[in-house]
């Protein structure tokens, strides 16, 4: 057994698994220490004193016993705040989700992540406040692109570096285009100028400064078009919880 600290730290709770008949194991984003899995006896019994710690969609201040490698305990609880309006909406949950997996699969557990864990709280309190679910969630999608090893430029033309002519994006070149070498790259994306506007807004928007954005939904479909894309051909992941997000929208039309 790898030696631990009892300690506090700042959690949020990605997700919950199933651990033997009554105990559960909980994944946590933690300020400190980056991703950790918990072992939580007894999580599943009738009177677990602790159920209000361990719902979906919350975070706060915990003391635990960290373990370097292997599973951590959750000692207590000493602050908590769940995230109401997330929980009760089906959209805002599944996008939620989906954000919170696309952060568990980019990084290792056990990397402290601190920047990652501040973009996530203010996304969540973003989404749980109202603002467009879809949005918070493609600002996301654009800014941890890095993190999987695809960097797109999204700061000038990848050939000539002019930022004056009109854009597109090109997957094989990992970037923009500028008008004059759109020849370059048959099979670039033929995105509208506002699409690309928004692409390079996110790359760069700090969600802690959001005080609104509105985005029309033709723009917000290509927005969704595109990232699809660039995530099954250029990074080659697809949480689970994306796939029902598909279905949701499905069902809106």
């Amino acid at each position: 057994m790898s030696k631990g600290q009892r300690t506090d730290f700042n959690g949020i709770l990605l997700y919950t698994k199933a651990y033997r008949e009554h105990d559960l194991l909980i994944k946590f984003l933690t300020r400190e220490f980056g991703k950790k899995m918990f072992l939580v006896r007894g999580a599943k019994r009738p009177r677990f004193k602790m159920r209000s710690a361990i719902l979906p969609f919350t975070y706060g201040l915990y003391g635990g016993d960290i373990k370097e490698s292997g599973l951590s305990y959750i000692l207590n609880d000493k602050q908590l705040v769940h995230f109401q309006n997330i929980s009760e909406d089906i959209t805002k949950n599944a996008y939620a989700t989906y954000i919170m997996s696309l952060i568990d699969m980019a990084y290792p557990d056990g990397e402290p992540i601190a920047t990652w864990y501040d973009k996530l709280l203010t996304g969540l309190q973003l989404i749980d406040q109202g603002f467009d679910e879809q949005i918070i969630t493609n600002i996301f999608e654009v800014q941890l692109l890095n993190a999987y090893g695809v960097a797109p430029n999204w700061v000038d033309c990848t050939i000539c570096h002019r930022t004056d002519l009109p854009f597109d994006y090109s997957e094989a070149y990992g970037g923009l285009l500028c008008q004059n070498h759109w020849n370059k790259d048959p099979y670039r994306m033929h995105l509208d100028a506002r699409t690309i506007y928004y692409l390079r807004l996110f790359s760069v928007v700090d969600l802690s400064k959001l005080t609104h954005i509105k985005v029309n939904d033709r723009t917000k479909k290509a927005l969704r078009e595109v990232l699809d894309q660039i995530y099954s051909r250029s990074v080659g992941v697809v949480p689970k919880s994306k796939h029902f997000i598909d279905q949701l929208g499905k069902f809106k039309l």
